[in-house]
């Protein structure tokens, strides 16, 4: 967004360099010329320069005669290329557009706990899409003005500029984001982003686009968190469909909380919370409320079902089948003192 505002900044910069030379000029104009002090020969020179006519301060010379005649001329060319300036900007929407930028970057300025969604084309569309009908706020990151200006119509934070640089992370907020999306139609761009982040934020979770087999492992090395292939999940969904089309409906309705009073939802379980040493059995008899412990993620590994003994501890991650009402509270007993 900030280079997007360099032509604006630029266009108004000519005549506020002209408008500050002329008060300089003038103000050593008439204390040369007439020996006046500089706040009597400042004075002078604005209202010459503003052309607003009041009396002199003090009776001029022949010289200094000249010379206001020459400052209100060169006031009056400024103050016309001033306002041809401005209503250039205006009509080409440029200052609105300007000023409409500067609106996002205090709104992003202010976002904590986001998720940044890098790269605006077919998969960001649907990523951002789904991060909409959840709820939950991102910003997106892209060179593609025109993809940028459709997302900010639809009243969506972007910011325009190239991800793998880690100035433009940081105006999109990487310090203060809940995790990062490498969405991009290139493997080798989706590499750098992630080198980037995982090089800013270590702890970051990152799920990153890998359009080629090849780029999978690479992902994994720059500090990928989880690798997605649209291409390869594609296939596999219409395998499942063909083949269970009965159980992939049922998990999407899950997944999307649509159709239905079920949801799946997962929670991490916080040092020091209600859950925390608790076993499955005891968490499903006090806490779950008839909600189904589906799963147990523990230091990478995947324990599903999980075993009715098992005690939870803190960086549990629980994949839970319920109603709201039930997740909610699952999700409260799991939070920290």
């Amino acid at each position: 967004m900030g280079e997007r505002g360099g032509p604006v900044v630029r266009r108004l910069a000519g005549p506020f360099v002209a408008l500050v030379a002329s008060l300089v000029v003038g103000a050593a104009g008439y204390m040369l010329i007439e020996g006046w002090s500089f706040t009597d020969a400042l004075y002078m020179t604005v209202m010459a320069v503003a052309t607003v006519g009041f009396e002199e301060v003090h009776p001029l010379s022949t010289a200094g005669r000249y010379f206001t005649i020459a400052l209100i001329m060169i006031g009056i060319i400024g103050i016309s290329y001033t306002i041809s300036v401005i209503v250039g900007l205006i009509v080409e929407g440029q200052l609105t557009e300007h000023w409409g930028r500067r609106r996002v970057e205090r709104r992003v300025a202010q976002l904590a706990g986001h998720y940044i969604i890098c790269g605006y084309g077919r998969v960001g569309r649907q990523i951002a899409g789904e991060l909409t009908r959840e709820g939950i706020p991102f910003v997106l990151i892209d060179v593609n003005q025109p993809s940028l200006d459709v997302a900010a119509a639809e009243g969506l934070l972007v910011v325009y500029g190239n991800a793998t640089e880690d100035l433009v992370l940081h105006r999109a907020g990487l310090e203060r984001a809940r995790g990062l999306i490498a969405a991009v139609a290139n493997d080798a761009d989706n590499i750098f982003i992630t080198l980037s982040a995982r090089a800013l934020r270590p702890e970051l979770p990152i799920v990153a686009r890998a359009n080629y087999e090849d780029a999978v492992h690479k992902l994994r090395l720059a500090g990928a968190t989880r690798v997605v292939s649209p291409y390869t999940m594609a296939g596999q969904q219409m395998a499942l469909l063909a083949v269970r089309p009965a159980a992939v409906d049922f998990a999407e309705t899950l997944l999307r909380g649509a159709g239905g009073s079920l949801l799946l939802e997962d929670v991490r379980v916080a040092a020091g919370s209600t859950l925390e040493h608790v076993s499955i059995a005891a968490a499903r008899e006090r806490f779950a409320g008839g909600a189904t412990l589906a799963a147990v993620q523990r230091a990478g590994r995947l324990l599903a079902p999980p075993p009715d003994d098992l005690a939870l501890q803190a960086g549990d991650v629980i994949a839970i089948v319920g109603t709201d009402e039930q997740l909610h509270a699952l999700e409260r007993a799991c939070e920290g003192p």
